[in-house]
């Protein structure tokens, strides 16, 4: 083992003392590590380590520690004013700028300077472990050990095995990020690690919505929360995060994965940030923002309409009879014969395809035809899908009905996978490829990304609660329909779907 994760007296090195910087400091010494504070910038490690003193103090003021274990921690921090200082450490954790050129000097540096059996571990969000390892003559003391912003609250840490680290390394820093209190997981080297992996599938399929004019950013934002279940929509995310640090991300890990159709970011978000619309930080992303509140446009009372009666399609058995269900409820006239009357409003409930494409296979008068979105049918809010024919009446009949009862109602336009199925979708048949490319395991993936990323659930666990063979089948509709690879299903959720297993299953030993 390369040190002891539990030394009382272990030497932790962190340099670059900026937001990331301080708070992996902060955990360090609190777990009671001797930590060594180093950066390039004059003076910045002295002021990291005044504003850490602040910090601890605050804490104790409010009962989070002890006024003794505030002070212990304080008195564990320690500035040096050249990397010659950090001879002493047993782990060095670099938290600076993310260019590569930068980091294999700060490494090259560092191997003569630190003890032989040193780790060298990186905190980078998106260069490669091996690529920074190339600059020392011992890559296989180097490993990335990436913590998320703020890294106090964010208990979770990715542990990266670059192609020519030493096992005993990750299992070591693994050791050491539960010290340090957090849930550790574990990645081989790959663009987006995990965490930035598995976050592609929300943003880009919002942007992509938002480029073909399916809803606009309120409404996306408000499906996603409301009825699939996110904490925040996308388009809140994009502008708390700033398109400043999104939008590199989203281009830098569709490139790393040579252009991989299911990463394809959105020329919106780049017009965006090269108009300087970044998001609260400027004033004005997606939404605009005054004096820090964002603003927002009322909701919209449903109307008084109603229609004549309700004939629901026979799609999918399941589907269509909680559809009856609904509309029963809410005081609709049901029909329950073969074909629709002449006064009925069709409801259809597609499985990843269109309402368009529907209509035209069976015959049914797309005029007075609109999708009702049954992935999450007990859902906080429900989608109403117009196809370019849906006359006013009936989508007044439609929205009034399905809202009658207070739960609100998005009306959108006509789209592959509505607006939830689809990124539900994409959301998991991601998770589903990190698994089917060995990046990391089941049980790492969903805890990676509902800690990283505040998903309500892992994406193989969110995937088995929706049901496999029905995600399988949304993306192979949206497939055939559309063309576009983006959609093709994972040969992890296609193999465990065909045999009814859950999506956590692994392979088999060799």
């Amino acid at each position: 083992m390369p040190f002891d994760p539990q030394a009382p007296d272990l030497k932790v090195a962190v340099v670059g003392t900026g937001a990331m910087g301080r708070g992996i400091a902060q955990i360090a010494a609190q777990s009671g590590c001797t930590v060594l504070l180093f950066d390039a910038q004059p003076e910045a490690a002295a002021k990291a380590r005044e504003a850490l003193q602040h910090t601890f103090e605050t804490l104790a003021a409010k009962g989070k520690l002890t006024a003794d274990a505030a002070a212990a921690a304080a008195d564990r921090l320690r500035v040096e004013h050249d990397l010659g200082g950090l001879a002493p450490a047993e782990v060095v954790v670099e938290a600076i700028v993310e260019d590569l050129d930068v980091k294999r000097r700060l490494f090259r540096e560092l191997e003569d300077i630190v003890p032989a059996d040193a780790v060298l571990a990186s905190n980078t969000s998106s260069l490669s472990i091996t690529a920074i390892a190339t600059a020392c003559r011992r890559p296989e003391r180097v490993a990335g050990l990436h913590f998320f912003n703020p890294v106090p609250l964010m208990k979770v840490a990715e542990v990266i095995d670059g192609l020519r680290s030493d096992r005993a390394v990750g299992d070591t820093l693994m050791a050491l990020v539960r010290r340090f209190g957090h849930q550790p997981v574990r990645a081989l080297d790959t663009p987006g690690f995990i965490v930035n992996h598995a976050g592609r599938g929300y943003n880009t399929e919002a942007l992509k919505l938002l480029g073909e004019g399916v809803a606009g950013v309120q409404a996306i934002d408000e499906i996603l929360r409301e009825q699939a279940g996110f904490r925040m929509g996308p388009f809140e995310l994009m502008d708390l995060t700033g398109l400043d640090v999104s939008q590199p991300v989203m281009e830098s890990i569709y490139r790393q994965f040579y252009d991989e159709p299911r990463y394809r970011p959105s020329a919106l978000a780049a017009l965006r940030r090269t108009g300087g619309l970044l998001g609260r930080k400027t004033g004005e992303g997606f939404y605009r923002y005054d004096g820090g509140q964002q603003a927002r446009e009322a909701p919209v009372a449903a109307p008084a309409a109603r229609p004549h009666s309700v004939w629901v399609a026979d799609l999918l058995p399941d589907w269509a009879e909680q559809a009856r269900q609904l509309a029963a409820s809410l005081g609709a006239a049901v029909e329950h014969t073969a074909v629709p009357s002449e006064q009925a409003l069709i409801v259809v409930t597609p499985c990843g395809e269109d309402v368009s494409f529907v209509c035209t296979r069976h015959g049914w008068d797309a005029r007075r035809t609109v999708g009702l979105d049954m992935l999450v049918p007990q859902a906080k809010r429900r989608t109403v899908v117009l196809n370019p024919l849906t006359q006013p009446g009936h989508r007044d009949a439609a929205a009034g009905l399905f809202g009658a009862d207070g739960v609100p109602v998005s009306l959108v336009r006509d789209s592959v996978g509505l607006v939830a199925q689809r990124v539900l979708a994409c959301v998991v048949n991601i998770g589903c490829d990190i698994a089917q490319q060995g990046i990391a395991t089941p049980a790492d993936i969903d805890l990676a990304v509902q800690l990283g990323l505040g998903y309500p659930r892992g994406p193989l666990a969110w995937g088995d609660a929706l049901g496999p063979r029905r995600l399988l089948a949304i993306l192979e509709h949206m497939t055939a329909i559309t063309g576009d690879p983006r959609y093709r299903p994972s040969p992890w959720l296609r193999r465990r779907a065909h045999l009814g297993v859950s999506l956590t299953t692994p392979e088999p030993a060799l």
